[in-house]
């Protein structure tokens, strides 16, 4: 009838023991056993898009890339025309005048350039009991239970940083493991009370003046790490930029033999011309620096003055996945793999692949509103800056946005190309001619002033609404019929009933009216929710194309000739002869969001014969034939 002393969470024994509720409290506070980290490597390139929500690039970002290369002990300063020196000019293209900054910049924070610095950093923090946020970057999108899924601009604690490409985390849901190349740490990890207000007697007064002093104190200090860090970045930024031009670019063009002009411009894009709008921009960002008090350092106007140049990021963020596509055939071949390598150490790069390199400027057009929204909260409405740094907030997310958008619109006339290739008989201009985007697609009754009803599969996408006709017997293949032109059409809803001007009684309808020909177009859709879905999708089409116009979102000719070109080259390898009734055969068209069928389509690996006994429906055995079969001299 002896009490077992209790066992300690080392194994040992607990000499002085413990109450039950003690125990069970032990058991509860003790740390729950983690999953093993994930094996596999985030993809490089991963586009979560959201039309209206800003800084959705779902981007990895490499490991490494806040520390730049060799230290080079050199500074040249530009000789100004009084004799003077500009000490933060950049100079030529050899960068001495940058390879300063990133000297002092070495000084200055030597763990910040040190490999795994970072990394070691978090650590020493999360040992010391301190909490480390970080924000996300990109969208994390994932069906793993063991790994934290979040959204761009997510809050979440960091609990441990031992790995380098996957961290240990915890948000509002759960704790899981996340890609560390999807999150920023916040520059201030402590945040500043904004009322700081005293609930205590009156006579304390002056000790509530000193604490409001000591906080002011703290937010300027908190807004001198902000201006730090986006003047450090931006400098090391530079120092990728200049090596991925010098050590990689330079090289290639000197190999004629291995890379074609057409490679080159695909795999590096126009980084060069990034490159020396990034330069100018630096040397901006310096002249407004103040080195002695950083926190009355007024950097909103560089933002302002140079937000219509951030533009060029739109060309090399569209082209990037084509880039990551022609990198990854050349690096099949072992002579890539050695000339790419031997490059990065010529030019004395810091241990990333090339493709790592080639993130960095996607990474970076998403990262300036991060920074500028955290120095924004940090600026008092009294400083001087202020109003600068809230418009240049706006105006970088607008640009990320902009630049989203344009992705994701490469991405959609993709998709409506190799769409379109496999609808049957198609006739007329093709879709990208005027659209971009697929809004709304459904089954709806089109009925003719004659009152025949017709059903139809309606395809809206901006500037016109496509309507096809589906097989009989193959339900996945769609005919065309026609199109209308919704640039001149105005939506109207009908009540049920009789209608005035088809003189027939319909149900969950509306109409679409051209305002210059008065040519009306009745539909009916099976159930209320549909129709109310097409009237709401049909205000969101003439929405949307207003504010194509507004963002100046256009699509080249040649980028909606080649993903058509793209298209039939893939359906021409697919179907190889194939036909159906003498035409080809195309794919379901299930993939195409946001289409939801409503019947069970056959795939084409099925013999035509099996296709038509599974369309044919079987009927009952009738006596007649059974008797005639019975009497009849003849048996074929």
């Amino acid at each position: 009838g002896q009490k077992r002393r209790p066992i300690s969470v080392i194994g040992g024994v607990n000499f002085y023991g413990s109450g039950p509720a003690e125990e069970i409290e032990g058991l509860l506070t003790q740390p729950v056993t983690r999953p093993p980290v994930p094996a596999h490597q985030v993809p490089p390139y991963k586009a979560v898009s959201a039309r209206f929500r800003p800084l959705t690039f779902s981007q990895s970002t490499p490991i490494g890339l806040d520390r730049v290369g060799r230290r080079r002990q050199m500074r040249t300063s530009n000789v100004a025309a009084d004799g003077g020196t500009e000490s933060s000019a950049l100079v030529d293209d050899n960068g001495s005048e940058e390879d300063y900054f990133y000297e002092e910049l070495c000084q200055a924070t030597p763990r910040y350039l040190q490999p795994g610095g970072e990394q070691l950093a978090i650590n020493e923090l999360i040992s010391d009991g301190s909490i480390v946020y970080a924000e996300a970057l990109w969208d994390h999108v994932t069906m793993d239970d063991q790994e934290l899924g979040f959204k761009a601009g997510d809050v979440i604690r960091v609990l441990e940083a031992s790995n380098k490409d996957w961290w240990w985390g915890r948000n509002e849901d759960k704790e899981a493991w996340f890609p560390a190349s999807f999150v920023r740490l916040r520059v201030n990890q402590e945040e500043v009370p904004e009322n700081c207000s005293s609930t205590q007697d009156e006579e304390q007064d002056a000790d509530i003046s000193k604490h409001r002093q000591k906080i002011a104190e703290n937010k300027d200090q908190m807004r001198t790490n902000v201006i730090q860090e986006i003047m450090n970045t931006e400098r090391v930024y530079i120092k990728h930029l200049k090596d991925i031009c010098e050590g990689y670019i330079r090289q290639c063009r000197k190999h004629t033999g291995m890379f074609t002009t057409a490679q080159l411009s695909t795999i590096f894009g126009n980084i060069e011309d990034i490159y020396k709008f990034q330069r100018k921009f630096l040397k901006d960002l310096e002249k407004q620096y103040n080195k002695e008090e950083p926190h009355l350092s007024e950097i909103g106007s560089c933002f302002l003055q140079h937000q219509e140049g951030f533009a060029i990021y739109s060309e090399y963020c569209n082209n990037h996945p084509s880039a990551c596509i022609e990198l990854a055939k050349l690096m099949k071949q072992g002579k890539y793999r050695h000339f790419f390598e031997a490059c990065r150490l010529l030019q004395q790069m810091i241990d990333i692949a090339i493709d790592g390199f080639l993130l960095t400027p996607v990474q970076k057009i998403c990262k300036y509103p991060l920074q500028l929204a955290e120095l924004l909260k940090y600026t008092t409405q009294e400083h001087s800056d202020y109003n600068n740094i809230k418009a240049a907030y706006e105006a970088m997310k607008n640009v990320a946005c902009l630049i989203n958008e344009r992705k994701r619109r490469l991405e959609s006339i993709d998709k409506i190309a190799h769409w379109q290739v496999s609808i049957v008989d198609w006739e007329g201009p093709d879709v990208l001619a005027r659209s971009s985007e697929l809004i709304h697609s459904g089954e709806l009754t089109k009925i003719s002033k004659q009152g025949k009803s017709q059903q139809r599969t309606f395809f809206l996408f901006d500037h016109q609404l496509v309507f096809c006709k589906k097989d009989l017997l193959r339900r996945d293949i769609l005919y065309y019929k026609d199109r209308i032109d919704m640039d001149e059409m105005e939506i109207v809803d009908t009540e049920d009933g009789r209608d005035k001007d088809f003189y027939i009684n319909v149900k969950n309808a509306f109409k679409i009216i051209n305002r210059a020909t008065e040519e009306i177009h009745l539909f009916c859709a099976k159930k209320q929710e549909d129709k109310k879905r097409w009237m709401e999708a049909c205000e969101s089409e003439r929405r949307r194309v207003q504010e194509d116009k507004e963002m100046g979102m256009e699509i080249s000719e040649n980028q909606k000739k080649q993903a058509m070109q793209n298209a039939r080259k893939s359906r021409h390898g697919k179907i190889k002869g194939v036909s159906y009734n003498g035409c080809p055969v195309p794919p379901p068209h299930q993939s195409l969001h946001p289409i939801h069928q409503r019947h069970i389509t056959v795939p084409t690996s099925i013999p035509q014969q099996q296709v038509f006994a599974l369309a044919e429906p079987k009927r009952k055995p009738s006596l007649f034939w059974h008797t005639f079969n019975k009497l009849t001299p003849f048996k074929k």
